[in-house]
């Protein structure tokens, strides 16, 4: 698997697994631009810095960025804890609209990854009301939508991972079909990442102490880049509109 002189555009680059997959895409030969809104501590071949939140922002953040983008890692986040409209703005409105923004510079055989979570898996629960939210055709339309039909704070999280996985997997053939852009889902479990302690208060001592048998340990970020990495790269090139559990095996659990 070869990444050799593909220009690829990650965002949440600062942290994490944003850092971690940067590494690992530049050692395979990847020009990696990060997009953040807190400065690297690492080398890349370029940064921009910008609020997700913001649809202003994220028009300016993608006139910096380069004429043509071989993929997208959208892996930037903020964690159930921040205020339901952050989450709505960041994990899912800032993000779809930085794909639609950024498709047109992309050549066929694109890809797009989308960081999801294990947390999504319930989507089929609420298909219907996801699809509806999904069908808004840009960030002001979905602002206005989540208006109308307000999302708890409590479950916001699960929430907008669950209609990130339903909007990415139902759009993504027709980009595929039209552009021969791929575009899929990673979700992960649990990860040793800043926002971990986030994560846990999120889900409350109860249901960590629950669910805790069910798997060996949290991931470790490195254990997660390999396989956007793989998305990323040509060897994917027929692998479009799929929802990748990265586990360690916590989703089978449920079976």
């Amino acid at each position: 698997m070869s990444l050799q002189g593909k220009t690829i555009v990650i965002t949440g680059v600062s942290s994490g697994i944003g850092a971690e997959t940067a590494r690992l895409l530049r050692f395979q030969g990847a020009r990696v631009i990060g997009v953040d809104r807190n400065e690297p501590m690492l080398t890349l071949d370029g940064f921009v810095k910008a609020d997700l939140s913001e649809q202003a922002a994220i028009d300016a953040a993608v006139r910096q960025l380069p004429e043509r983008i071989d993929a997208l890692c959208n892996i930037a986040g903020v964690p159930g804890t921040a205020n339901a409209d952050s989450v709505a703005r960041v994990n899912y409105l800032g993000l779809r609209h930085l794909c639609q923004k950024l498709l047109e510079r992309m050549p066929a055989g694109g890809s797009i990854v989308n960081i999801a979570s294990i947390l999504g898996a319930e989507w089929p629960q609420r298909v219907d009301t996801h699809k509806a939210l999904a069908e808004t055709p840009h960030f002001e339309a979905g602002l206005a939508w989540l208006a109308k039909h307000p999302v708890p704070q409590d479950t916001c999280y699960q929430y907008f991972k669950e209609a990130l996985i339903v909007w990415s997997v139902t759009q993504s053939q027709r980009w595929f079909l039209e552009r021969g852009v791929r575009m899929n889902c990673v979700a992960p479990g649990p990860v040793f990442t800043p926002i971990l302690g986030d994560f846990v208060t999120m889900l409350g001592a109860g249901r960590v102490e629950r669910d805790a048998h069910r798997m060996k340990r949290p991931a470790l970020a490195d254990e997660v880049a390999p396989v956007i990495a793989f998305l990323c790269s040509d060897a994917a090139r027929w692998v479009s509109g799929v929802n990748l559990p990265v586990d360690g095996g916590l989703a089978s659990t449920y079976l």
